[in-house]
């Protein structure tokens, strides 16, 4: 490629991908160099990240972006971002004590009470602006201590980007955006709240130096650069590190107010917002308020998003009886209106398994008709999605005061046709769905900017994103309408 280029290792929660993007005032290209699947693994009664095979997929990456670099304008940087609240122990040499265990592992069950009587959820909502879920980063590390025995010879907790940043250039630090989703940040001064880590009894040791997007960490180490050809002088840059900060940035926003739906695995349902509100209406509502670039604030609340759909194909596959995905979206929607709806929060949704049957089971218990075929189980979680996101919106917009003219749908989410038109339906506005890499092309945006490829604010980077980007618009529409062009990604507008 011609060009500066800068590298984007981007972690989700299903899968991940090195992209790299060349970026002028005026253009902004992304190319995908290496996808992978992210499978975790079960070791008796704990559920896994395989983080080294991840290192190793990120490396397959790196390698390739440094060969396509230019050599005349060479790989300037390299940024990485991934899901939240997990974490890594390390050692005073700096060595893996343990692969971070999975957020959708059950170990955390039994402290969180054990946290609460520490401190009480509404003075911890108080002081971190973090909504509840049973495995934010302080419930983990509370689960460390009373269960894994090498937690006394922990040095330093690195969250995942963080992790990958320091094996790249050896510099320990907590970016921001991520370490706001540990519920242990004080949510006004952007800084670890010492008190509470003290009286939770961790080491505050523990907890390395923050730093911000754009930041440089640094160069690379000598044994990186020695095998990345042609990235002598590329250095590892700070982004927002947690995946819904970068995606945020991505996305296509004007002047017109809006709110975002960053839809892959989770669906993170929210508006921007200048300061965090902390008051008992949100807490209750489990709202959070997460860092974003330029010290914006992600006031969202967490869906459980495709995971319900991911895991019901996957079930499917194992017993030997795939779907196609486009072929059952088609179905889906030829389904007629007013089938059944579950919670998609439900906490029964959240271990892995068997998706279908608990499906049924929810549908039963709240009376009911079940869904009887396959196309029907993917109506109901996409109609149930759909409805979430719009409920999220309006809760969104009443609890900050915020308008919302326009709904941003971004992320994997993006390319489901039917979701974008059934979550139109449900939000009675407008929905802006894309950019699909949302995510990465956030994560090159703060990249470039840091290092003089583009400049202005996070409205400007968003100005490039629509005018470079495939979008699509869906406008709200009644339910008589057919919505199989929806299934085939053909909105009624653009």
């Amino acid at each position: 490629m011609i060009g500066r280029l800068v590298a984007a290792v981007d972690l989700g929660a299903s899968n991940g991908r090195v992209m790299v993007g060349r970026v002028a005032p005026r253009e902004l290209e992304l190319t995908e160099l290496h996808r992978f699947p992210n499978e975790p693994v079960r070791v008796r009664d704990t559920l896994y990240w395989d983080v080294l095979r991840l290192h190793h997929e990120a490396w397959t990456g790196l390698r390739a972006a440094a060969t396509a670099a230019d050599p005349s304008g060479g790989l300037v940087s390299i940024g990485v971002d991934s899901w939240g609240v997990d974490h890594v122990l390390l050692d005073e040499r700096g060595a893996l004590l343990s692969d971070p265990v999975h957020y959708r592992d059950e170990r955390t069950t039994a402290v969180v009470p054990a946290v609460h009587r520490t401190i009480p959820p509404a003075d911890l909502y108080a002081r971190t602006g973090i909504q509840h879920l049973p495995f934010n980063t302080i419930y983990q590390l509370a689960a460390d201590q009373a269960l894994m025995p090498a937690f006394a010879a922990a040095r330093t907790m690195l969250l995942i980007p963080d992790l990958f940043a320091f094996w790249l250039s050896d510099v320990a630090i907590a970016e921001v955006t991520n370490a706001s989703t540990t519920a242990l940040l004080d949510v006004a001064r952007r800084t670890w709240d010492d008190e509470l880590i003290a009286m939770l009894g961790l080491p505050r040791g523990l907890f390395p130096q923050l730093g911000a997007p754009g930041d440089v960490l640094g160069p690379l180490r000598p044994d990186v650069r020695s095998e990345l050809d042609g990235a002598s002088e590329t250095v590892v840059t700070l982004v927002g590190s947690h995946d819904t900060a970068s995606a945020v940035v991505a996305v296509p926003a004007g002047d017109v107010p809006f709110a975002y739906v960053a839809c892959g695995t989770w669906g993170l349902v929210g508006v921007e917002l200048e300061r965090a509100i902390v008051t008992e209406d949100s807490r209750r509502a489990n709202f959070t308020n997460e860092g974003g670039v330029d010290d914006r604030i992600r006031f969202l609340r967490n869906v459980m998003g495709l995971w319900l759909l991911q895991e019901s194909l996957r079930a499917w596959e194992q017993a030997g009886t795939a779907e196609s995905l486009p072929a059952i979206l088609i179905a889906a929607a030829e389904l007629p209106v007013g089938g059944p709806r579950i919670n998609p929060d439900d906490p029964a949704f959240l271990p892995p398994g068997d998706m279908e049957s608990r499906i049924v089971a929810a549908c039963a218990r709240s009376d009911q008709p079940p869904p009887v075929t396959r196309p029907a189980i993917v109506r109901c979680i996409l109609d149930s999605l759909a409805a979430k996101f719009a409920e999220t919106v309006r809760e969104a917009a009443r609890l900050s005061g915020a308008t919302v003219a326009v709904v941003h749908l971004v992320g994997g989410g993006a390319r489901n046709g039917l979701l974008c038109q059934l979550t139109a339906d449900a939000c009675e506005l407008p929905v802006v769905a894309g950019p699909v890499e949302a995510t990465a092309l956030g994560n090159v945006l703060v990249q470039a900017r840091a290092h003089g490829l583009l400049s202005g604010d996070l409205e400007a980077l968003r100005a490039l994103v629509r005018s470079t980007q495939d979008i699509r618009r869906y406008e709200p529409r009644s339910v008589t309408t057919s919505m199989a062009r929806a299934a085939a990604g053909k909105p009624l507008s653009r």
